[in-house]
């Protein structure tokens, strides 16, 4: 199917649609390394609830700027970057943000290759002006929630806590017999707690990183996945790129959300994974092949990270 032009300036001009009906378009943007799968329900004129399922690092959207626009992201698994202006902030399990789309660019960027998360859209111009119409004393304004949440063009982000898991858990299992009306009233439930919602902007301010220190992380990146194979210090990735290794340290946890030894054994690891899927190198090959010289270590640091050992991953693989 044909994506509207309207799709077109909010997915980009790669945007595929895989089905639609009246309340439900899926939408698909392929990358060269996975892609993006977009479950967009429409639940009020103007307010559509969006399932996210990504399995990339990277997606440009190549859109023009729409005004006005309200995005309300919850990251239930991985972790997905929010540019604005000249800063980032990175949401992980259970955060929340809140910003307004021209201000806050698009979130194009997931450090981990993976993130599944829920954006609630609403659409100032076309949405109705006071939910009220659609429940009684649901006094909620989508242009007051902008001005609230996002004055002078910041974003706002909350992170994990009992009351956002609250309002969110619920609508990763929903049942299809109740899903139009549920929908509904979890949109007014999120958008009248959010009205009276106290906004502390200093845990914005504490998570912003500038993009000098987003480079160094997504450099250091880089070259780990280049060099997989190789037993890499922190020091010594310090000393490439000319910084102290607290500051790189720092600045990598902050991006992708875990330490620099921790993303490198999950690199290793997934890239262990596919060669015991597609080749027929031995365990202690693979191994060897990624920088362990120790059998043992190899299938504990791969069963920490996979959940089983190298012979039971690949036993299972077909």
């Amino acid at each position: 199917m044909t994506a509207t032009e309207n799709e077109k300036q909010i997915y980009g001009d790669l945007v595929q649609v895989l089905s639609r009906n009246n309340d439900c378009t899926v939408y698909r943007i392929s990358e060269k390394d996975g892609d993006v799968v977009m479950t967009s329900h429409h639940v009020f004129d103007g307010i559509d609830l969006i399932y996210n399922d990504v399995h990339t690092q990277s997606c440009l959207f190549e859109k023009d700027e729409v005004d006005n626009i309200l995005q309300i992201n919850h990251c239930c698994e991985g972790r997905i970057e929010c540019s604005f202006q000249d800063e980032y902030l990175y949401l992980g399990r259970g955060d929340m943000s809140i910003s307004c789309r021209k201000d806050a660019g698009h979130d194009s960027y997931f450090p981990t290759s993976h993130y599944h998360g829920i954006t609630i859209r609403i659409d100032a111009e076309k949405a109705p002006d006071c939910l009220s119409c659609f429940l009684d004393d649901v006094n909620v304004r989508p242009t007051a929630l902008i001005q609230k949440f996002c004055p002078g063009k910041m974003c706002y982000v909350a992170r994990s806590a009992d009351y956002i898991e609250h309002i969110f858990s619920e609508l990763y299992s929903v049942r299809d017999s109740i899903r139009k009306g549920y929908f509904k009233v979890k949109v007014l439930e999120l958008l009248l707690f959010l009205s009276g919602m106290d906004t502390d902007f200093s845990e914005t301010e504490k998570r912003v990183y500038t993009p000098s220190q987003v480079a160094l992380a997504k450099r250091t990146c880089q070259f780990i996945s280049a060099h997989l194979s190789e037993r890499i210090t922190i020091e010594q990735l310090a000393s490439l790129f000319n910084v102290s290794p607290t500051q790189l340290k720092n600045c990598f946890k902050g991006v992708y959300g875990m330490s620099v030894y921790a993303y490198i054994r999950t690199q290793k690891m997934l890239a262990a994974s596919h060669l015991l899927k597609t080749t027929d190198y031995t365990v202690l090959d693979v191994g060897n092949r990624l920088g362990y010289d120790n059998g043992s270590k190899f299938a504990k640091a791969f069963k920490a990270v996979i959940g089983m050992t190298p012979n039971e991953y690949r036993n299972q693989k077909t």
